[in-house]
């Protein structure tokens, strides 16, 4: 299986792409509930620190409760939970109560299955194509939570860092030391524009988060593709900023949430940031 999955890599990308949709039914999970229970533990702490018991709550992880209808409550059955098929069958209703289901549960199953088999196409099966996979799935949980919540969970980003430095032990993706400054560098360079913001306006321009998922891109991808990562992140996010104020009247007071802008920037820069790099500096070599 192995030997198949080497030479042919069309078996590969088929095989990811069908892991990816139900990693992406998964990822669902972990967008709705991972910070639910980041909120929870905050709670018990703050109950601690002011002396109070913590409140006594059912069990409430990753795993229990079975999910459910948020509406009726009906419990999702395993037919019910197949990526994608099950939306279009249910047609977008719940089963017990025909209350509208999200299309993000079938968008992120989606990006999930087409994202890693485009990974598992690109880089081949190895080292490089498995890491690939999981980065991707790591950056779609950060997207969908960060425009839910603005926040970036340190219980995926820090992972996301070392993993990164010690899949570059081998060059899985750079050098280690290229791999080593980009993860310093990524901290400091937003975590300098941060204060700098602060310092000039008294308001927080963006969250420590932001710094954690570039100090992991920077990581995975070394230091050389930071310019790139930023550029590509701070030109998406002036785009859809202005059009939300423009078009959707979003108020420039509300916060923007820039980890999904990172995201796409890391990922554009995984796939294709070689390439790119190679023709801006042609462009600026030519007379």
């Amino acid at each position: 299986m192995l030997a198949l999955l080497e030479l042919s890599p069309i078996t590969f990308a088929i095989l990811a792409g069908v892991i990816g949709l139900l990693v992406g039914s998964f990822l669902n999970v972990v967008i709705h509930r991972l910070p639910k229970m980041m909120e929870r533990e905050w709670q018990a702490q703050c109950a601690e620190l002011n002396g109070q018991e913590a409140a006594s709550t059912a069990d409430y992880n990753l795993v229990v409760p079975r999910s459910a209808c948020p509406h009726c409550g009906h419990a999702i059955s395993a037919h019910e939970n197949i990526p994608i098929v099950s939306y279009l069958f249910l047609r977008g209703k719940c089963a017990g109560c025909s209350a509208e289901i999200s299309p993000r549960y079938p968008i992120v199953e989606a990006l999930s299955g087409l994202l890693s088999a485009y990974a598992a196409w690109h880089f081949g099966f190895g080292l490089a194509g498995i890491s690939a996979i999981i980065l991707v799935w790591a950056l779609i949980a950060l997207t969908f939570i960060d425009f839910d919540t603005q926040l970036l969970p340190d219980s995926i980003t820090l992972p996301l860092l070392w993993l990164g430095l010690l899949l570059n032990l081998n060059g899985a993706f750079t050098s280690l030391p290229n791999a080593l400054i980009g993860a310093v560098a990524g901290y400091l360079v937003l975590w300098s524009v941060y204060w700098a913001f602060k310092l000039t306006t008294g308001k927080e321009g963006m969250g420590y988060g932001d710094f954690k998922l570039l100090a992991a891109l920077g990581a995975w991808l070394g230091w050389t593709m930071l310019p790139l990562i930023i550029l590509l992140s701070s030109l998406v996010g002036a785009v859809v900023g202005i059009a939300l104020i423009v078009l959707t009247k979003h108020g420039r007071n509300i916060p923007i949430p820039f980890g999904p802008y990172l995201a796409g920037g890391g990922l554009i820069a995984l796939f294709w940031g070689q390439a790119l790099t190679q023709s801006y500096l042609q462009l600026l070599a030519v007379p």
